[in-house]
């Protein structure tokens, strides 16, 4: 898999083969990248490892969904990045980005 299939966000779950970032990410695309039920499953998924850049980039995602800019700004400026123009464009790179990682 190199990215995401329109197919995957019908499942309940993501792909239990994915690393945790790809997980969170999964998550808040099923949740049309707004905060509810699904963007809480990313978060958790985020800070199971703070301090490790393809966490804290999912992370300051989630929190620029979340409307905190302040701390997606912190998170991005740990993860060693900056945030594309709009929150899908965003989702859209950072997927290229962990999909190229992942092995």
């Amino acid at each position: 898999m190199k990215t995401f299939g329109p197919e995957q966000f019908h499942h309940a779950r993501p792909p239990e083969d994915l690393s945790n970032p790809l997980k969170a990410l999964w998550w808040l695309k099923k949740g049309a990248l707004k905060p509810g039920p699904e963007w809480e499953e990313a978060h958790g998924l985020c800070q199971m490892a703070e301090g490790e850049p393809s966490h804290d980039l999912v992370h300051a995602l989630a929190h620029w969904i979340e409307g905190d800019l302040p701390n997606a700004d912190y998170w991005y400026q740990r993860a060693g990045s900056t945030k594309a123009g709009d929150i899908e464009s965003e989702w859209k790179r950072i997927e290229a980005c962990l999909f190229s990682k992942q092995t």
